[in-house]
């Protein structure tokens, strides 16, 4: 039987972007970004406004990585909690984080009207409710601590105003907002274009050399092309460089949304989120971004670390049953679709230089929050450059050390875990017969010392490669839903035939001459199911544990 598979069938995915000409030539610039999502597309739109020559470089299309698998709330009611967010850092900083979270929802609604961008932004209120069987505390200490960060609008409702149940007591955050995300960035290269900005698609960098023009940074791309600039922005979800260092301050995780068509007027427009653990994440959409009289309900929730699950088709199984359950209009489900989340040891982004004086700059470590943390890159970054320093420099800078315990708790259990993975280069393989991979699914293989990540196409042919991600050596996975090969240890992810498709790894997974074994009893392939989990939780490799269920952020 053939896993099933889902594509990248998402709410957004009918969107006519704006051609992107392919790389054919060496550039100079005085910037070169490296990555088409929001954070990258902002970063080149300030800077081309500023007069900056800009040449902007993505592998795929506008919006073709994580930005487009967003369920794009846009909030400053912050994945990991104001509650949570207050053990990690001082008041000063507690305020800038929410200031600046605040500025990036007018930034983007200040574009959309400025730039007239047709993308469905409008402004929504937030709901947190308690999750059945937890304490509602906790959504009292949510606002004392909203209030500490300076959101004084922040306050108690009797419920959420959802019809179909009683969410019980909740948390209001108002004046937050949703858009369609690929429409805005779309909107975005159109502006980055008459700015004089240039956008290179099928352009994949492999290196950046800081040092081999005097003041200048060499981008270099797969097919041989170069672009020489002042500056140069890594915002590709996960930096490959710095190679170590960063990758030891966050994390890489899933997370699964599914879209279900409801009538329209079933459910008031909102931004809506629970305490469960992982929690759920609710908003309304149109359906093809077209009216008529369905909209599209999306849900998502069921995180797990990238790598360390494979149970895709039981996750979004979970969430349509959680909406059922709820919202009782909910028709068939429309799309299934899962992303990436990059989450730091601090629950704020990493943005600005890698280095004192260095001229390269990063975009990292979205935290669930990835519409205003990369609005936030894009004006953090653009004054940098600019050569103007403010009080974001210092609360989102990279290089920054988070001493307070509960950061210092969340290395270790983040880095452990990373350990534990490496450690399961020492098991078994997934099956002990290439022969026992049915076509068009994957399987990690044992053959003497080495671990082997073998793909048979839906054609038969076996495709084998080291299970070596080109990053820092961790092993892969094989993921049924996206049919890659997912790092278990900083989040890289490949094709089933090995390209690399995300950071942090540049290069693809080492091929190895297919050898066809003869078919005997062995185990077949199935997928690993974990049950959700906490982002920042360590668990121990699939190797080292029973067969047994394991018991244990995105928006």
């Amino acid at each position: 039987m053939t896993e099933r598979a889902y594509d990248k069938n998402t709410a957004w995915t009918q969107t006519v972007l704006p051609p992107m000409a392919p790389l054919a030539r060496d550039h100079t610039a005085d910037v070169c970004v490296v990555g088409a999502g929001i954070a990258g597309l902002s970063t080149a739109y300030f800077l081309a406004k500023a007069g900056k020559s800009v040449v902007v470089l993505d592998n795929g299309s506008v919006g073709g990585g994580e930005s487009g698998l967003t369920t794009a709330h846009i909030t400053n009611a912050l994945d990991r909690r104001w509650a949570s967010l207050a053990k990690l850092h001082g008041v000063t900083d507690l305020r800038a984080a929410a200031r600046s979270h605040t500025s990036a929802i007018e930034t983007i609604e200040r574009i959309v009207r400025e730039e007239e961008i047709d993308c469905d932004f409008e402004r929504v209120h937030g709901y947190l409710f308690a999750a059945p069987g937890t304490l509602t505390t906790a959504l009292r200490e949510e606002i004392e601590a909203a209030h500490r960060a300076g959101l004084g609008s922040v306050h108690y409702v009797d419920r959420a105003p959802l019809l179909d149940f009683d969410t019980g007591p909740a948390v209001r955050f108002p004046d937050q907002a949703q858009f369609h995300i690929r429409r805005y960035l779309a909107g975005l290269s159109r502006a980055i274009e008459r700015d004089g900005g240039n956008l290179y698609t099928l352009a994949h960098v492999i290196d950046v050399e800081e040092r081999a023009v005097p003041d200048k940074v060499v981008v270099k791309t797969a097919r041989g092309h170069a672009v020489v600039a002042s500056e140069v922005v890594l915002a590709t979800n996960s930096p490959f460089i710095p190679r170590i260092g960063l990758h030891m301050k966050q994390a890489a995780y899933r997370t699964y949304v599914i879209g279900l068509r409801i009538p329209r007027g079933a459910v008031p427009p909102g931004l809506y989120w629970d305490t469960a653990d992982p929690f759920h994440y609710v908003r309304l959409a149109s359906v093809d971004g077209a009216d008529g009289p369905d909209e599209l309900l999306l849900v998502g929730g069921e995180d797990h670390k990238t790598g360390q699950a494979s149970d895709a088709d039981r996750r979004h199984a979970r969430l349509e049953a959680w909406a059922r359950a709820r919202f009782t209009q909910a028709g068939e489900v429309l799309h299934r679709w899962s992303g990436e989340v990059m989450e730091t040891v601090d629950g704020l982004a990493y943005i600005g230089r890698i280095e004192d004086g260095s001229r390269i700059l990063i975009a990292t470590g979205d935290c669930g929050n990835g519409m205003t943390h990369g609005t936030i890159a894009g004006l953090v970054i653009s004054d940098l450059v600019q050569g103007r320093e403010g009080r974001m420099t210092s609360l989102y800078a990279p290089t920054r050390v988070n001493l307070r315990p509960p950061a210092i708790a969340e290395l270790v259990r983040e880095n452990a875990n990373v350990a534990c993975q490496y450690a399961s280069w020492l098991g078994k393989g997934d099956v002990e017969d290439v022969a026992r991979i049915p076509p068009g699914s994957g399987a990690v293989v044992r053959r003497g010392l080495k671990k082997l990540a073998v793909y048979r196409d839906p054609h038969g042919q076996l495709h084998e490669m080291s299970a070596m991600c080109a990053h820092l050596g961790g092993l892969v996975s094989w993921n049924p839903a996206e049919r890659s090969w997912d790092c278990r240890c900083h989040g890289a992810r490949y094709e089933a035939t090995g390209r690399v498709i995300r950071g942090p790894a540049t290069a693809d997974l080492a091929k190895v001459a297919p050898t066809e074994a003869p078919a005997h009893a062995g185990d077949r392939a199935t997928p690993e199911e974990a049950p959700p989990r906490t982002r920042g939780q360590a668990v121990a490799p699939a190797s080292a544990v029973s067969s047994a269920p394991r018991s244990r952020p995105v928006t």
